[in-house]
């Protein structure tokens, strides 16, 4: 379909006779913790099972938070592969997801290739984070590439671009009001579907823990305490948030020079708002199940919970 000319910088390739820059890659700290299950989906997702087979791009869905990006970025550098990560946006243009042009220093249009464009001829995995950002257009443009013919085509380039047989991908996708419906089509194209879903207890001290090793125990347990009984009210307040939570007050606890844990009501007002606040107090937010005491619908804390309400009732 294409004939591919790696230049020895990696970072241009030369496409019949066009040539590309390449973006690169994302390297971030991220560890998956949590969930083995979830783990083993995405990689059975992407495995092939014959010579004649295919990998599936599957969907992340889940709230912002759980972990969706970090689950596919964790997989992907298990595997050995280098990692894309294409931040999608309503503004998001079928030429911003395969190759844009720019004008270079001498004056002349050089071509940039998009992470997933760059992930196709790698062979690497691409991230499409918080995809169902993006309107109807711009998923059009990535159709055959989700489904066996395994290509794109760039009308700014004229080039119909075939992937690597290692390239890999998958889509975060968050379950709030402010994103597109996908279209049917490329919902077909985007099997499985992998649910991210909250911590347990162990799983988020594990990830409060790793994201923000210099806490304390204490501060750590009320923070963990505090989310784990937001999650069965199934409140949107996530480990992102207790790590941004823990941080600040440990920084206004350096401030003041005093104990952290002094600050918690504070750091969650700042982080979370005032719902996070009236959750302390007892009050779950109308997002959840109505204003309702919380004391009056915990039945099925009174066990697990006794040391919770201590440290931040």
């Amino acid at each position: 379909m294409c004939t591919l000319e790696i230049a020895p910088d990696q970072r241009r390739v030369t496409v019949e006779g066009v040539e590309l820059t390449l973006a690169h890659p994302d390297r971030i700290d991220m560890e998956w913790i949590g969930n083995e299950r979830l783990r083993d989906q995405l990689i059975a997702a992407w495995l092939t099972v014959a010579p004649e087979d295919l990998p599936l791009s599957p969907r992340l869905i889940g709230k912002p938070g759980v972990g969706k990006t970090t689950l596919g970025y964790a997989i992907g550098t298990e595997l050995g592969s280098d990692v894309f990560i294409y931040q999608c946006t309503m503004d998001t243009r079928p030429e911003d997801l395969l190759i844009t042009p720019v004008i270079a220093k001498d004056g002349k249009i050089a071509y940039h290739a998009s992470a997933v464009v760059t992930a196709m001829l790698r062979g690497a995995v691409c991230i499409l984070d918080e995809a169902n950002r993006m309107s109807e257009k711009s998923w059009a443009s990535l159709a055959p590439l989700l489904d066996q013919r395994r290509y794109v085509e760039s009308i700014v380039t004229g080039l119909k671009l075939k992937a690597h047989p290692d390239f890999r991908m998958c889509c975060t996708m968050n379950d709030d009001a402010s994103t597109y419906e996908v279209p049917e089509y490329i919902q077909s194209r985007l099997q499985p579907q992998i649910e991210v879903t909250f911590p347990n207890r162990e799983e988020e001290a594990q990830i409060l823990r790793y994201n923000v090793p210099f806490t304390g125990d204490e501060l750590l347990e009320m923070a963990v305490g505090f989310l784990q009984k937001a999650h069965r009210h199934n409140l949107r307040f996530t480990s992102r948030d207790g790590v941004n939570i823990l941080r600040y007050c440990l920084k206004m606890g350096r401030h003041k020079d005093d104990d952290p844990r002094l600050f918690f009501e504070d750091s969650v007002q700042g982080v979370l708002g005032q719902d996070g606040v009236d959750f302390i107090n007892g009050i779950v937010p109308p997002s959840a199940r109505g204003m309702q005491r919380a004391d009056e619908m915990d039945e099925f804390d009174e066990d697990e919970d006794d040391t919770d309400k201590q440290q931040w009732s």
